[in-house]
This record gives C-alpha cells, structure tokens and sequence, in this order.
C-alpha cells in the first residue's frame, strides 16, 4: 500500500509518492492551512494522503471526466442573472456540431504545490470571490503544458510578414463558402445585430469565419492548462514576459469563475486560451457575451446566435462607427520622404486627408472628403513591395478584435466575398 506526503526538495515543496510509514509529518502544517476546515481535523498524514491520491486518480481518469461532463444533463448553476450552458444548441446545429471537432491532443505533467502555485490560488481567490481551497484544487488538476510555451513567443527576428500569403490562407473557397452557409441559416439574427449595433452583418460572419472556420476549430487544448501553463511559466525570454504573464493570470481568474459557475461545462480552447465561435477570452465572456437566442443563458461555445450578438457588441464598445468605411484604396506609388511619419503613429488613425495629401499621397475622392483621422497601414509582402490602405477608425476597431492590421484586411475581404456570393445567390 502506498501513501502520498510533501517532500522539501531544492527548497520547494513537491509532491510525490512513498511507501506506508515514510510520510513527513513536519511539512503537513504547510498545507493543511490551505484545505478546508474538515482538512485541519485529519489526525496525521494518513487522511491528507488519501485527499492528494484522490487528486491523482481524478487526473488519471480527466478523459473520462470530460465524456461524462459533454454527456451529463444536470441542471446548470446560474451566475447572477444568467449561465453559461454547455448544452444549448442552435436550432439548426447538433448537439455535437461544434465540440465533436475538438479533441484533446495536449498533456503534460501536473502542476505541484508549491508556495508560487499557493500565491496565484491566493490571488485569483481574493480577485474573483471564489473560495481558496477550491481554486487551489482545480489548479493542481491542471497540467504543464510546454507545447504552448513556444506558441506565444513572437516571430524570430528576421521572419517578414507576408500580406498575400496571409490573404490566401483566409479566402479560400471553402471558408467563403462556409460564410455564405453561416449567414444563410443565421440571416435573422444577423440583421437583427446589424440594426442593433450598427455592425455590417459581412463583418461579423467573417470574424467567425477567420478565428474558427464558423466553429469547426475552436481549439484543442484544455483552457485551464492553457492559462495555468502560462500563468506559472511564461517564457522570461520574451519581451513583455512580466506584463503578459499578469495578463494570463487574470485571464485564468476569470476562467476558474466561469468554471465556478458551470461546473458541466469542458473549457477548450486555443494556445493562448481563446474560447468558443468568437474566440473570446475569459475575462470577455463577462464584459461582452450577449444571450443571442434570448434563453436566458450565455453560450460561445454551441450558440451561433450568442456568438453572432457578442461579435457585434464587442465591436460596439470598441467604437464602430455606422455608415463607416473600413479603409480606403490608395495610390501604391508616391513620394516617400514622409513615410516614416505616417508609419510612426502605426494603425491608430492620426491625420487629416489634407495633411496626407500634402506629404504626397494621392487620395480617391471618398477618402479625400472622411471627416474623421486616418492611417496609413503598411501591410509586408515578404521580398516584394508592400501593400498600402488609408485605414479609418472602424479599422483600427478591427484590430481591438486582434491586434494585427493583416488580421483586419483579412476580415474585411473575406466578409467582402462573402457578402458578394450572398447577392449573387437566387
């Protein structure tokens, strides 16, 4: 018979196993503070052991716990007014339409506990109300994943962006046509959004369509390894490690909360923890997730009319502007000698057409009448000349979806292509 104890080793604290009568009873105060109050009456080790061996064989057995969780049918725990349910579907979706395209492919080995992972319990316990022993718990089921680690690193020096090649991996034939399909089936609740929030119906179906192929690829990896991994592990390599593993961090608060609240639900998602249709962090479930179909519950993950309400109002509180070119076309040749002032300010817009015009740009009569601010974006074409667009304010809202200007120009011409096929169609 085995029993589980805590060791010192290298000054932090591991778990591991041992035979019967070797536990060390000196570093059971240690944690037994962080358990519930039924974990301070354990007499000895013994009790504490089982508790951490029952953890063990909860870990061992996740790929059933995820079966029985997408198969269970009890009832839903409501977050204040609403839950985010892991069984609504869309009345023209299976119930396993989307989630039977996701499979777990990712492991690695649990987390221990250790005084950094008893902090982060601490921190994310006091941020988000949640009771300390249980979030504590569930971040010691969760597993290291190094995979992930090299994802979020930036492209290594010398690596050129590539407009066309980006451009080709986004407009194919079939996600065209996979858009035209979604805005087919979905055509009411799209105008619906876009008389609500003043959103082009093209540019919601085409962000759905760019993050996750209309739900055919919302991610394989589970969410809270994701944030777990990168909230402990960050790589110190890269260039803003300490501002984006805070990032994480509250992110993986924000997820344990949503986890709180719908304990039925699997939380899959993408190497940086994206979750759902939209891809939307955790944090912005809260902030932005709308109850599409208006059945008293939120659900990204199998509702396209959740997901379809949540894009547009994202993209409202990030200030769409109605009526409001995304961009305008632009001369490709002009005189440089002012190039790096436009480029300074990148894709916020900052300039006036008749500033541009007389740093040599040469403006379509559309772009020289805009009222508002403009940027020039500057989108790399590897060894050949780069691409260049006017981009106006409701640009750069498409750039607060993802912060890229290739992204933007990818969602506007796909949602330009898709929006044709739909004319055209009988």
């Amino acid at each position: 018979m085995l029993k589980t104890c805590l060791t010192q080793k290298h000054s932090k604290p591991s778990i591991r196993i041992v035979p019967k009568g070797a536990i060390n009873l000196s570093t059971y105060s240690f944690v037994a503070r962080y358990f519930s109050s039924w974990a301070l009456t354990l007499i000895g080790g013994a009790l504490l052991g089982a508790h951490l061996h029952a953890i063990a064989a909860q870990r061992l057995n996740e790929s059933e716990l995820h079966r029985s969780e997408k198969n269970s049918a009890a009832p839903r725990q409501a977050s204040h007014a609403k839950a985010f349910s892991a069984s609504k579907t869309h009345p023209h979706l299976s119930k396993t339409s989307h989630k039977s395209k996701q499979i777990i492919t990712e492991t690695g080995p649990a987390f221990s506990l250790t005084p950094e992972l008893i902090a982060l319990a601490d921190h994310i316990a006091l941020s988000q109300d949640l009771p300390k022993n249980w979030v504590l718990t569930q971040l010691l089921q969760a597993k290291s994943l190094s995979k992930i680690k090299q994802l979020v690193m930036p492209p290594s020096a010398g690596v050129k962006k590539n407009w066309m090649a980006y451009r080709e991996r986004f407009l194919t034939a079939q996600r065209i046509q996979g858009g035209q399909d979604f805005a087919q089936r979905n055509w009411s609740t799209l105008e619906k959004a876009q008389s609500q929030f003043q959103v082009p119906w093209e540019i919601i179906v085409s962000i759905i369509g760019v993050e996750t192929f209309y739900g055919k690829n919302m991610g394989h990896f589970k969410a809270l390894d994701v944030l777990t991994s990168l909230s402990m592990d960050f790589p110190a390599s890269h260039p803003r490690a300490k501002e984006r593993q805070a990032f994480f961090q509250e992110e993986l608060g924000a997820l344990l909360k949503l986890m709180r609240n719908n304990p039925q639900q699997v939380w899959l998602s993408s190497f940086a923890g994206a979750m759902g249709l939209p891809q939307f962090m955790p944090s912005n479930w809260g902030k932005f997730a709308l109850d599409g179909d208006q059945d008293g519950r939120v659900n990204l993950m199998d509702s396209e009319a959740d997901a379809i309400q949540s894009v547009a109002n994202y993209l409202a509180q990030f200030g769409w502007r109605a009526q409001m070119p995304t961009h305008y076309a632009m001369e490709q040749t002009f005189d440089s000698t002012h190039l790096q002032e436009m480029l300074l300010p990148d894709i916020l817009p900052t300039f006036k057409s008749e500033q541009l015009i007389s740093w040599g740009l040469r403006l379509s009569p559309e772009a020289q009448a805009h009222q508002g601010p403009l940027a020039l974006v500057m989108l790399e074409n590897a060894e050949e000349s780069p691409s260049y667009v006017l981009g106006t304010e409701n640009f750069y809202t498409l750039t607060r979806y993802n912060w890229s200007s290739y992204y933007a120009m990818a969602v506007i011409e796909l949602g330009q292509e898709i929006k044709a096929k739909r004319t055209a169609s009988p």
